[in-house]
């Protein structure tokens, strides 16, 4: 009896993942023309595709295990995270969006090269490669963490078919599916999303009863006894997120738009999305703090990350068969999107930066149909690096998906991103700047992690230990103000260093400044890549409108079809208003 609901789970799944190979068939010939279409959809796609894109890249399945996880424990406290990262799409639209687009680059490490110099291009491009690379197989871990509790599968076969799955879209259509494919995830996103948050809402009986009857402090959460420390965690995190979202590396999304105009629309779309989605994404979970209280341990098997099987605890007992299935599939959306972006980025990294110039080095003809080939080459071995990177990670089951991503972004992360992103306001610094900068911080992020702990902390200023959650929030909070005021600190006294006359990237930095404030105009081929984005996405997006709605068919309770059906309706609805806005306009 149990087999039969999980076959429709199966299924859902199966449908799921042939709509993203399909997707890679479907964009293959947009990528198949340059390099630059390949690492960048050639700068010609729509602010819808840019913007969800953005917002994907901000969202992995981590969102729905790691962090909703944290939120079954802790509360309203994992919001802060989600709410600074709206803040940074803000400042995104307000100010680095545009610009981003501005550099008129292929590459992130293009515009590294054009404002510190050949130098810090190849030290950052290695840098980012193996951080990018390490990331990716966190995200797709935390997949295999979820799918395995889900179907008692092997997690290492889950890891693998995944991502050998991602591994085809990307090398297949290159940036053009990637960016295709996360907007199709937004879509299946929303949908779970909003269908879980309603029902969820539905069952504890509204929004005030959630609140409480929320098991502890909805706001502060257990084990909390400083509020200032909430407030203080809130404030590091509006300046991290924007750090590791608003610089030169992750400026990559932006390089995507079409012109100016669009790259600040996407921005205030990645926004609205994460901003709405940092209170929907998490009700849930709260919702299973109180109907569920002892869901964590229904998941042993998981060690100290059973929490981070919330969502499935949630949709097996509440929502109607198929649900699960969804789920998975926007599990598998998310990973798939921090993914494929990740060996889109890494390869055009590898061969903008470091082996076309190895190339000109040595006097060689640079063929741009030879460098396509060996960008899907790239693509493939890096994708069978991440799948390597994620079987790694699945042995680490004493650390939560939470404190694993935290850890590594304010350690690694924001030291890495400090100089890509000052970089754009304080103009001119030596050339050794950049990387001396990287190397102060992760020393830095060493002797606060091994030396200035939470607890010597709180002796210096005599107060008693920390819980290990404020312990957790403390040592953030404390790695975050280091870099904040002596590694950022050292990067801007670098400046009183610098020496006109002994600067060899000059003329290239005046350029890049030059380029940083010159609008981007679309040009007259535009309005047909314009066509092709929406009739393409039109089509996918129709086809997947129709697969949910054949979930309807599933034997549920009448809400339960009717929950399919509703989402059917939405979907097909943006689809059909894709392939209308396609049609030439008859003048």
């Amino acid at each position: 009896m149990e087999s039969s609901p999980m076959t429709y789970e199966y299924l859902v799944i199966a449908g799921y993942f042939l709509l993203v190979i399909g997707i890679g068939f479907m964009f293959k010939n947009m990528a198949s023309k340059s390099t630059s279409d390949y690492f960048r959809g050639g700068g010609r796609m729509l602010w819808w595709m840019v913007g969800s894109t953005a917002f994907m890249m901000q969202f992995s399945a981590w969102t729905f295990t790691g962090a909703a996880g944290k939120a079954f424990a802790d509360g309203f406290a994992v919001c802060l995270v989600f709410i600074a990262n709206a803040f940074s799409y803000f400042c995104g639209w307000a100010y680095f969006a545009k610009r981003f687009r501005q550099m008129r680059v292929d590459t992130p490490t293009e515009a590294i090269k054009g404002r510190f110099g050949t130098q810090n291009e190849l030290f950052f491009s290695w840098a980012l490669i193996i951080f990018t690379l390490i990331n990716a197989g966190i995200w797709l871990n935390a997949l295999g963490v979820f799918a395995s509790a889900v179907f008692s599968a092997d997690i290492s076969l889950t890891i693998i078919i995944t991502g050998l799955t991602v591994v085809f879209v990307s090398v297949l259509s290159g940036a053009w599916g990637v960016v295709a494919s996360d907007f199709m995830q937004t879509l299946v996103i929303a949908v779970i999303s909003i269908a879980c948050a309603i029902v969820a809402l539905i069952k504890v009986g509204g929004p005030v009863e959630l609140v409480t009857n929320f098991p502890s402090d909805f706001i502060m959460g257990p084990n909390m006894n400083y509020g200032l420390l909430l407030i203080g965690t809130f404030v590091f995190f509006l300046v991290k997120q924007l750090i590791t979202i608003m610089n030169m590396h992750d400026s990559f999304r932006f390089l995507n738009a079409k012109d100016s105009k669009n790259a600040k629309k996407a921005a205030l779309l990645a926004m609205v999305l994460m901003g709405v989605g940092s209170i929907i994404w998490f009700i849930p979970p709260w919702a299973s703090a109180i109907l569920f209280p002892d869901a964590a341990s229904a998941y042993p098997e998981l060690g100290n990350k059973s929490a981070d099987a919330i969502y499935l605890v949630f949709t097996r007992n509440i929502m109607p068969i198929g649900t699960v299935g969804l789920l998975l599939a926007g599990l598998f959306a998310a990973s798939m999107s921090s993914m494929d972006s990740a060996l889109n980025k890494n390869t055009g990294i590898i061969v903008r930066s470091i082996y076309e110039p190895f190339l000109k080095k040595r006097g060689k003809h640079v063929d741009d149909k030879k460098l396509l080939r060996l960008s899907m080459l790239l693509s493939f071995i890096s994708g069978v690096v991440v799948i390597a990177m994620a079987l790694f990670f699945k042995s680490l089951k004493e650390l939560s998906l939470f404190d694993l991503m935290m850890s590594l972004s304010s350690m690694i992360q924001v030291p890495l991103l400090i100089p890509l992103i000052l970089g754009l306001f304080i103009k001119k610094t030596p050339n050794w700047a950049p990387w001396a900068t990287v190397i102060l911080g992760l020393f830095l992020s060493w002797l606060m992690k091994e030396v200035i702990t939470p607890n010597v902390f709180a002796n210096w200023i005599g107060i008693p230990e920390f819980t290990s959650r404020e312990a957790t929030d403390m040592n953030l909070i404390l790695t975050l103000g280091v870099h904040l005021f002596i590694t950022a600190g050292f990067f801007y006294a670098t400046s009183f260093f610098y020496n006109e006359a002994k600067d060899t990237n000059k003329l290239e930095n005046e350029n890049f400044f030059i380029n940083l404030e010159t609008p981007v105009v679309a040009d007259n081929q535009q309005d047909e890549y314009d066509r092709q984005q929406r009739s393409k996405l039109g089509t996918m997006v129709t086809i997947m409108g129709a697969g949910i709605l054949l979930m309807a068919l599933i034997p549920n309770p009448f809400w339960g079809r009717l929950v399919f059906i509703l989402c059917a309706i939405a979907i097909s609805f943006i689809g059909l208003l894709l392939k209308r806005s396609a049609k030439p306009k008859i003048t």
